[in-house]
């Protein structure tokens, strides 16, 4: 079936998600359907980022939760820039060209996508971002695997294109198709082969597998031939990536052995003339949580074939991913080991009156809960607060009602278990007993509160 995201309940994903497919349409209907390479906009910065044993060359743009994306053989990181302007509108988006690849430096190992996960990690940590969503294609598949099975925490989301991974699924049956003859293409005698006639390998892949290798147009294929050529790539693509598949399967396979099915969501996508719907078949078997995609006359190269499709895709399903942060598990015992204060944003404010946020922030934009600890007979006066909010009473007696003076006789009590709303702007008071009240309030900041005079 089709893929459609699933979206959060937190109004802030939806409102992400509706501003990022505008500029999706926007998008579809302002640029031609596929066009040459572009730069990427002053917006971004680039560097080069130490990794083991040399460096990578790494782009970095926009604000917010973070992506990375992770291209394969015959791109660079180059192939993002359409994902990656329109991401960066919402997000953090980091862009590395992969070992020995693109503008990176040509090391001579530390090809194994174990290694290569290492290296990712370690920029990502240079760069002070914890958690991220993965989107990747070809050869970044298969170091988006490994860097996902060693940090699942960390790894929120991953949107995986058109390529399988060593020594999982049907991996075995994969080494015989003859199209990938050069999984074993390398040696000094090949690059020599090679050397000066970049364009024409890669003019095979781009042909071969492709839909219609029209859509892989002229200027990419020079702007790409050009990178090819530089002095150390092809013997690293060949002679370090491609050798490195064997380790790597064995590799994954103990991956697999120690972690087990990946947690996170995973969507799966295949252009129809190439993986199409069998790649979330094979995802199926590392992964639990898995939709697939078909981008329509579409071979191995989404992002040029179909660029309009995958990014139809793939915006909404980064931006309705899930957070770490937004998951949390809290047993009674772990709430009452969270800091209590006496007022802040969206409470009474009185003495006695102790406040746990459990999360978000009720002074900041976004969904937050806190907990209120009333003490006995305290008598909170009419106000009102700007959010709509709901509450649930979680201990004691909480007495409650609607009005602009705390009035007895419309006042109902409420016993543990009960749940009741205060919308936004509405009068609302409340009181304890003898034995005080616990109530959990959730809202959508930023909140505060304002007594009727």
């Amino acid at each position: 079936m089709p893929f459609q995201p699933a979206l959060q309940a937190s109004p802030l994903h939806w409102l992400r998600y509706c501003f990022c497919a505008l500029v999706v349409a926007l998008a579809a209907h302002a640029a031609p359907a596929a066009a040459a390479v572009q730069a990427y906009p002053p917006t971004f910065r680039a560097q080069q980022m130490a990794v083991s044993g040399g460096t990578q060359f790494v782009r970095i743009g926009g604000a917010g939760p973070a992506v990375v994306l992770l291209h394969g053989f015959g791109d660079t990181g180059d192939m993002w820039q359409p994902l990656a302007v329109l991401l960066a509108k919402t997000h953090t988006v980091v862009v590395p060209d992969l070992r020995g690849m693109g503008l990176s430096s040509h090391p001579e190992d530390g090809y194994t996508k174990v290694a290569q996960a290492h290296d990712l990690i370690a920029i990502l940590d240079q760069l002070q971002i914890g958690e991220f969503t993965l989107v990747t294609h070809d050869i970044g598949n298969m170091v988006g695997y490994a860097t996902a099975a060693q940090n699942p925490t960390r790894v929120n989301a991953w949107a995986i294109m058109d390529a399988p991974l060593p020594g999982l699924g049907s991996w075995d049956k994969q080494l015989t198709n003859p199209k990938v003859w050069h999984f074993n293409f390398r040696g000094p005698d090949v690059e020599r082969l090679v050397a000066g006639r970049e364009r024409i390998l890669l003019d095979r892949f781009y042909n071969e597998l492709s839909a219609n290798p029209a859509r892989i147009d002229e200027p990419t294929r020079r702007h790409y031939a050009r990178l090819y050529a530089r002095p150390g790539a092809i013997h690293n693509a060949f002679g370090g990536q491609f050798a490195a598949f064997a380790t790597d399967a064995v590799d994954n396979q103990a991956l697999f052995a120690k972690t087990g099915k990946l947690p996170m969501p995973i969507l799966a996508i295949g252009g129809d003339h190439s993986y199409g719907a069998s790649l979330a078949a094979e995802l199926d078997t590392v992964a639990s949580n898995v939709r697939g995609a078909v981008i329509t006359n579409s071979g191995h190269w989404i992002m040029e074939e179909q660029p309009d499709q995958a990014l139809a895709l793939l915006v909404p399903f980064v931006v309705s991913a899930p957070t770490q942060a937004s998951q949390k598990r809290l047993t009674s015992s772990e709430i009452d080991a969270l800091p209590a204060r006496v007022a802040g944003a969206g409470t009474s404010g009185l003495p006695g009156v102790s406040t746990r946020v459990l999360h978000g922030d009720p002074a900041a934009h976004g969904l937050y809960s806190i907990e209120l600890s009333v003490p006995p007979n305290t008598v909170i006066e009419a106000h009102r607060h700007r959010d709509d909010r709901t509450a649930t009473v979680v201990a004691g007696l909480w007495y409650f009602g609607y009005g602009t003076a705390n009035d007895p006789a419309i006042i109902k009590s409420l016993p543990s278990g009960s749940f009741y709303t205060e919308p936004g702007g509405v009068a609302h008071f409340a009181r304890t007993g003898a034995e005080g009240a616990t109530v959990v309030i959730t809202g959508y900041g930023p909140s505060d509160t304002d007594y009727v005079k």
